[in-house]
């Protein structure tokens, strides 16, 4: 099958096809009389794998390791136990992180005095405020001080 037809049949863009070929993570198929690359079976499945993985938010080179990991299988799969290990790590301290956000904006909403245009908005006047490098609702007293330096 042609670039397209792998690309229709995973999902996966032509652009980021032809990126995983020059990264390695996806060798480079035969090529037709034509000079079209012919993909198979085998190119599919990888390309699944390496979509799955990516769904999963693991970065290109834990990918790479888990593709060597299938590609020759040791006797082992500490590394593989490893790697998602360290996804999880990854997924719980951005999910820490959104809810911090969560938080924050909740603060922000409750600014909101139903002041009727933007002269009233609290939560406009909040994020000016932050702006200027004072004290928020979302961020308390703490105002980093290197928004200090924007002009207003």
């Amino acid at each position: 099958m042609q670039i397209k037809a792998l690309s229709a049949a995973t999902g996966v863009d032509v652009e980021t096809i032809r990126y995983y070929e020059r990264q390695g993570l996806l060798p480079a198929p035969p090529r037709q009389a034509n000079g079209y690359r012919d993909y198979g079976l085998p190119q599919l499945e990888r390309l699944a794998f390496i979509r799955h993985c990516r769904a999963l938010d693991m970065p290109l080179a834990a990918v790479r390791q888990l593709l060597g990991a299938l590609d020759a299988p040791g006797p082992e799969c500490g590394d593989v136990n490893a790697l998602v290990d360290e996804q999880l790590a990854r997924v719980r301290a951005r999910l820490a992180s959104l809810r911090a956000l969560e938080k924050q904006l909740r603060s922000l909403r409750t600014a909101c005095n139903g002041a009727p245009g933007a002269q009233g908005c609290g939560i406009l006047h909040e994020l000016v405020a932050a702006a200027h490098g004072e004290a928020c609702a979302c961020h308390g007293a703490d105002a980093s001080t290197a928004s200090r330096r924007v002009p207003a």
